[in-house]
């Protein structure tokens, strides 16, 4: 079965590799998905508007140009919360189909990110954050040890699809997760001790959701087979491949050991089906 990819990062024309930085453009990425056996790839944006990639309005001219290999998702500036759904309604009817990568560097009770959470919520739009341990360390909204306020969100919109991602809160998939910023900030290693407090989120509320994308997401599955292979069984219906690739370069592991593990009948193709692939259909429409 062909995969999709709810997480990429893309540009719209081919740039000059600058340093460490090296994007690759949607149409040189083609053959690189085509190897991964990558059908259809899902591009997060990185701003409302201002860059010349990563913005909504890039990602979507690149979804228009190449419909039946990209979708994309959209964010926001965070300013104006009385703006939010008319903002977000707009992206919608130009075809955003959720809310991604959420990297705004604030708590996750912060005023401008309740009205978020309550717009997409009545706009049935599923929001992809990235997380971050501490405000101003790394990137992406925060939470403390043990996400107590993810828990309070996922309580106070029960029909918002919420897709965890990055290293803070993967790193929860262990009841010894470290609590302290850079512990936080690490992948996953080692066996999983049971009580951790992704999978006990996950059981208490259906409305979350995994993004299995970078190395955050495949140390979580991977660090622990028989652990790992258990949550994929359990959450099947709840969790995304993805790769959150930037270039033609990358490739993350998680891919082939999904293929190995249902060779080996160690995933059961119905898992294996609904992570790879239907679970981005039903969910995003795709």
């Amino acid at each position: 079965m062909k995969k999709i990819d709810l997480h990429l990062h893309l540009t719209p024309f081919q740039l000059p590799k600058l340093g460490k930085m090296n994007l690759t453009s949607a149409k040189n990425m083609l053959p690189h998905l085509d190897e991964l056996n990558i059908e259809k790839g899902v591009l997060m944006s990185s701003a409302e508007k201002g860059l010349p990639f990563g913005t909504n309005k890039a990602n979507k001219a690149i979804c228009d140009k190449f419909p039946n290999r990209y979708s994309w998702m959209c964010t926001l500036k965070p300013s104006d919360p009385e703006s939010v759904y008319s903002r977000l309604e707009k992206c919608k009817k130009d075809g955003a189909i959720g809310i991604g990568e959420l990297t705004i560097n604030r708590r996750l009770d912060d005023p401008f990110l309740e009205a978020l959470f309550d717009a997409a919520e009545k706009l049935d739009m599923p929001v992809t954050f990235h997380m971050s341990p501490e405000v101003g360390y790394s990137y992406g909204v925060v939470d403390d040890p043990g996400l107590p306020l993810l828990e309070k969100v996922l309580i106070n919109h029960p029909k918002l699809k919420i897709l965890g991602h990055s290293q803070s809160f993967w790193i929860e998939m262990s009841a010894d997760a470290p609590k302290d910023k850079v512990g936080r900030n690490q992948w996953g290693k080692g066996p999983v001790v049971p009580g951790g407090r992704v999978p006990e989120l996950f059981e208490k509320y259906p409305n979350l959701y995994g993004d299995l994308s970078a190395n955050s997401g495949s140390s979580a599955i991977m660090r622990d087979e028989e652990f790992g292979l258990d949550f994929l069984e359990k959450y099947s219906d709840r969790l995304f491949f993805a790769t959150d690739m930037v270039n033609k370069d990358m490739v993350f592991p998680l891919g082939a050991w999904l293929d190995e593990m249902v060779e080996k009948k160690k995933l059961s193709k119905d898992a294996y089906d609904n992570i790879c692939r239907k679970n981005a259909q039903r969910v995003f429409g795709l």
